[in-house]
């Protein structure tokens, strides 16, 4: 197909109807009764806890995902959850966590969170959805969620209840006789009443739901964002939404008789809603491996395998674990079954994009999405032409705008074709209010003509052809005198290399400059590459002078966020610490930054440690003050 025939497709599937006419559910639990009744006796869900090809694994027909969402859902209700009620769940991917997502979005309002987050943040995101419940692991060997999840509910005083999943039920043999005798010391939690989920489930009803669903279009999920930016915020999920994602990758891509093999995690948005719901759509099967999917023990040493044991004709994943998966070689494993490798999060480079394909024999498709929209705004199509490094087209019923608005959203140009600008979007996964504090709303939306955009704070451009190309983050740009650096130009330029695997660029502090671009890259196993040679490599290959880095540092790992984003707050601090400790020891300075730290209004602060309490800060002064990032002592009041 060429583009021309893919608007006219998408077109006419817009022409037909409006979006709210086209389903005949109004909510997810509807959608798996739905395919239930059509699909029971086929595997809807398979866990299996250990990466191991032939290890055991557990999986759900469709007939049973809905009794054992159906029985979430009523133990829910029955604990006094309603629709206005949030239901926190702090999960590994698993089967539980399938009826747990759709359950608690079914009684009430559900709230996937991080467990890799530490617990003054999980305590944070309970506090802000005023959680009732919070679902999360029972005590288990090398696992810590069950001790964060007891150190969050000490601050976290509207969770009343909390549930317990026991991973025991996925072992078997010598692991699962040996676990009880192993298991860390439980932290009591006063006032909070405990349950164990397989018993309290097991108490219900799993033919029906013993309360009338409320199936108006309602908020029925808050997922905290995981962006690379700054500290997360909650953002507010419809029926809608969730089921227009859904919709829209059955009908764009997945087939009844598909093999998704999805290591990604269920607290994310691209799991969750395209995955997950476009499952729920289609019928087709989801295969989870280890608790913790792509960072779980032998995960990416035995996925070609696991590609060949699960029979896998879809695989999800991001560009940092397609980098890794590339570092193990297929070898005689058996990937005829695949017929194509999704991948999300962030623009996979030219050179990783075609040696995957050419190494693996598969059809790469890109999409962009976002937890502010619900997740999907564009994605390449299965039978179109593709741009290597574009994220594709705009999904049916979809809408994207390339403004440039002021602080306020005021739109105070359009861009042409492939000027850059940023990304605007209106679907039906858009929410009036995205966030759930006000504040955070405030100049998120561009009005065009009466019609309501949200300003994704991504940069990019529409070409000719109506494809998207993202450039980056407007946050993420790098202010050099003024003028402004795309981080992308120098990442790209450096993952040409054959032996760097990841790269993080940022502006560093410079007290002349304000920022000038650095440098973090993680190198492919047994490179011997040094930080002198790759700055080389960025002079002969990045265009512009300006955005030639001042500083390369090589890291054993780059800090990442779940599902594989270099996390590049991580990255700022690094160097903020470096640039002001070698200011404050230039000038003969025994002081030393502390930590740096994101404060409200303020962004990254340095905390520079201090030994006397009523000390000047003069000192400080004259070493740090030509800086723009801020900073002050650890006995200053932030």
């Amino acid at each position: 197909m060429t583009p021309e025939e893919v608007f006219a497709e998408k077109l006419q599937i817009e022409s037909e109807m409006p979006f709210d006419k086209r389903l005949e559910v109004k909510t997810p639990y509807q959608q798996l009764r739905k395919i239930a009744v059509k699909r029971g006796d086929f595997p809807a869900v398979s866990f299996q806890i250990t990466s191991d090809p032939n290890g055991k694994h557990s999986t759900l027909w469709w007939s049973e995902l809905l009794a054992k969402t159906t029985q979430t859902a009523n133990l829910l209700h029955s604990l006094g959850i309603r629709s206005n009620d949030t239901v926190a769940f702090m999960l590994p991917t698993m089967n539980e966590t399938v009826s747990v997502l759709i359950g608690a979005m079914t009684a009430g309002t559900v709230n996937p969170i991080n467990p890799l987050l530490e617990p003054e943040q999980i305590s944070s995101i309970l506090n802000e959805t005023q959680a009732k419940v919070l679902i999360t692991l029972k005590s288990f060997p090398k696992t810590d969620l069950s001790q964060k999840a007891a150190h969050a509910l000490a601050n976290a005083p509207s969770v009343k209840h909390l549930i317990e999943i026991d991973l025991l039920q996925h072992l078997s043999g010598l692991k699962k006789a040996i676990v009880p005798f192993l298991r860390p010391k439980t932290i009591p939690t006063p006032n909070i009443k405990r349950h164990d989920f397989a018993e309290a489930i097991a108490r219900q009803p799993a033919n029906k739901l013993v309360f009338a669903e409320n199936d108006k279009d309602r908020t029925c999920a808050l997922f905290h964002t995981g962006g690379t930016t700054g500290m997360p915020k909650v953002a507010q999920h419809r029926y809608s939404g969730v089921l227009y994602n859904g919709w829209v990758n059955s009908e764009h891509l997945l087939e009844a008789n598909d093999v998704v093999l999805c290591p990604l995690p269920l607290f994310h948005v691209m799991a969750a809603y395209p995955i997950l719901m476009g499952c729920l759509f289609s019928g087709s099967h989801l295969v989870m491996v280890t608790p913790a999917g792509y960072r779980g023990e032998g995960v990416v040493k035995n996925f070609w395998k696991l590609i060949e044991a699960w029979r896998v004709s879809i695989i999800v994943m991001v560009p940092t674990a397609a980098a890794a998966l590339l570092e193990y070689p297929i070898g005689d494993a058996n990937l005829s079954s695949m017929r194509v490798a999704l991948s999300g999060s962030s623009p996979m480079p030219p050179q990783l994009f075609n040696r995957f394909q050419d190494e693996v024999g598969v059809k790469i498709i890109e999409g962009y999405g976002m937890t502010e929209a619900t997740c999907l705004v564009s994605s390449n199509h299965l039978e179109a032409d593709r741009k290597i490094g574009s994220v594709g087209i705009p999904v049916p019923y979809t809408k994207i705008g390339i403004f440039n608005c002021d602080e306020n959203g005021t739109i105070e140009s359009e861009c042409a074709n492939n000027e850059v600008g940023e990304i605007c979007i209106s679907n039906p996964g858009i929410s009036s209010k995205t966030y759930t504090e006000d504040l955070k709303n405030n100049g998120l939306y561009a009005d065009k003509n009466g019609e309501s955009y949200l300003r994704s704070g991504d940069l990019g451009y529409l070409d000719e052809d109506g494809y998207l190309w993202i450039t980056g983050r407007k946050k993420d740009l790098i202010i050099r005198s003024g003028h402004n650096l795309d981080p992308l130009l120098i990442e790209d330029a450096l993952m040409s290399h054959p032996e760097i695997a990841f790269v993080g660029a940022i502006g560093q502090p410079d007290r002349y400059a304000g920022e000038t671009p650095a440098v973090y890259v993680e190198t492919t196993g047994g490179s011997k590459l040094t930080a002198d040679e790759v700055l080389v490599y960025a002079s002969e290959k990045i265009s512009e002078r300006a955005a030639v880095p001042k500083y390369v540092e090589l890291v054993v790992e780059l800090p990442k966020t779940a599902i594989g984003k270099v996390f590049k707050p991580d990255l700022r601090k690094m160097a903020i610490t470096r640039v002001f400790d070698e200011a404050l020891s230039g000038a003969g300075l025994s002081e030393r930054v502390q930590t740096v730290a994101e404060v409200k209004g303020r962004g990254l602060v340095a905390i520079i440690s201090t030994s006397d309490k009523s000390a000047s800060t003069t000192h400080l002064q004259e070493a740090l003050g030509e800086f723009t990032t801020p900073w002050a002592t650890k006995h200053n009041n932030l």
